[in-house]
């Protein structure tokens, strides 16, 4: 596979990611700050992944 296609496939698992823990675990939640660090933390733990493991 090539390098474009692994980032894309990496990006739309890391928005199906997010948005389902948003959907299941946050769902209850007024507040946007909690909701906004925990998005916030699962992108930055994806770009270190990414960067670590997956960068050509």
């Amino acid at each position: 596979m090539s390098a474009k296609l692994i980032a894309i496939l990496y990006v739309i698992g890391m928005i199906v990611l997010v948005a389902g823990v948003d959907v299941l675990f946050l769902r209850g939640r007024a507040d946007l700050w909690p909701r906004l660090a925990v998005n916030i933390a699962i992108v930055a733990v994806a770009a270190v992944i990414y960067v670590v493991f997956l960068r050509p």
